[in-house]
């Protein structure tokens, strides 16, 4: 019997809202499924506990990871004071009695206030940190010595939204590499009395947010229906920060095959982007990248990525074959 013609990959990036107890792999696994192709890739996973923004990037928009690799996060949390757990969260084991404290905003804001800016953090034991190629997480499990180093990361937001007795709603804007566990059993370990993650929801990706997401039932609906691809951003609508420039066919023909090419300055278009609400406040973190271009055909297709070497003149560092 002749194999089944395997459905053409769409291009673009979609915004799945993960539910809870799924890990991002299932989650993966269910879109690749339901849309009928493997290349998706994703800008960071979630934990089973967390729910919210989960970005998928799919067939030739997967090329774009790298751009992605520095976006702020956003999360919405709730810390529960009164004992840690091993794994940092609801999930794990507890480390003591349940001490149950009744806090106030007026304890807390100043320790989340030392827990904002450039910070060490350890990595929880329980998570895919490696160690000797190994996910830190099999030797927690085997009750092996974990030994993670500490490690730069960016606090930008700690923002008290609500106190209520032993818990304490928040609001984190941080930098990629964060783990708010550990911001949670931290902030326990200054408090006194201990304290875990005990709900957690990604509410940004950078420009990517929450009211964007779609559930995987409502993609299962789409795909049914056969518009799932009206769910999925576009590739000529991704990165919308950074500037773009219109070519002749040909500099498209340089730009294909990776060339230097020279714009006069009236021919890029600085980038017109608003970020949506819910989005971070800034949408990377760490240094300042290289300025890039994106490269579009005069029929409107981004062909490609471009660096600048020197003022007007670019190197491609990704270049997109033509539309299968």
């Amino acid at each position: 019997m002749p194999r089944q013609p395997q459905p053409t990959p769409i291009d673009g990036a979609l915004v799945i809202h993960k539910p809870l107890r799924r890990t991002s792999h299932d989650v993966v696994e269910i879109v690749r499924r339901l849309l009928g192709f493997r290349q998706i890739g994703h800008l960071g996973t979630l934990d089973p506990l967390a729910t919210g923004v989960l970005v998928l990037l799919l067939g030739r928009a997967t090329r774009l990871a790298r751009f992605y690799a520095g976006r702020r996060k956003r999360y919405a949390s709730t810390i529960r004071f009164g004992f840690a757990t091993d794994t940092y969260d609801a999930d794990g084991k507890p480390q003591g009695e349940d001490k149950a404290p009744e806090l106030t905003r007026e304890e807390i804001e100043p320790l989340a206030a030392e827990f904002t800016g450039h910070l060490l953090q350890t990595p929880p034991a329980y998570s895919a940190k490696k160690i000797a190629g190994r996910p830190a997480h099999e030797l927690a499990r085997k009750n092996r010595p974990v030994e993670l180093k500490p490690v730069e990361v960016d606090v930008y937001e700690f923002l008290i939204e609500e106190v209520k007795g032993s818990r304490v709603r928040c609001l984190i804007e941080c930098g990629a590499g964060t783990y708010i566990r550990s911001l949670a059993h931290d902030l326990g370990g200054r408090q006194g009395t201990g304290a875990h993650l005990e709900e957690i929801s990604r509410v940004a990706v950078g420009e990517f947010t929450l009211d964007q997401a779609v559930s995987l039932d409502e993609l299962q609906t789409a795909a049914r229906a056969g518009r799932a691809a009206e769910l999925i951003i576009p590739l000529e609508r991704m990165l919308p920060d950074l500037p773009r420039a219109t070519v002749l066919p040909v500099v498209e023909r340089r730009v294909k095959h990776g060339a230097k090419f020279t714009l006069p300055l009236a021919q890029i278009q600085p980038a017109q982007f608003t970020a949506p609400p819910g989005a971070t406040s800034r949408l990377d973190s760490g240094a300042p990248a290289p300025p890039r271009l994106r490269v579009f055909s005069q029929q409107q297709k981004l062909i490609a990525v471009a660096e600048a070497v020197v003022p007007r003149t670019y190197q491609p560092i990704v270049v997109f074959d033509a539309t299968p």
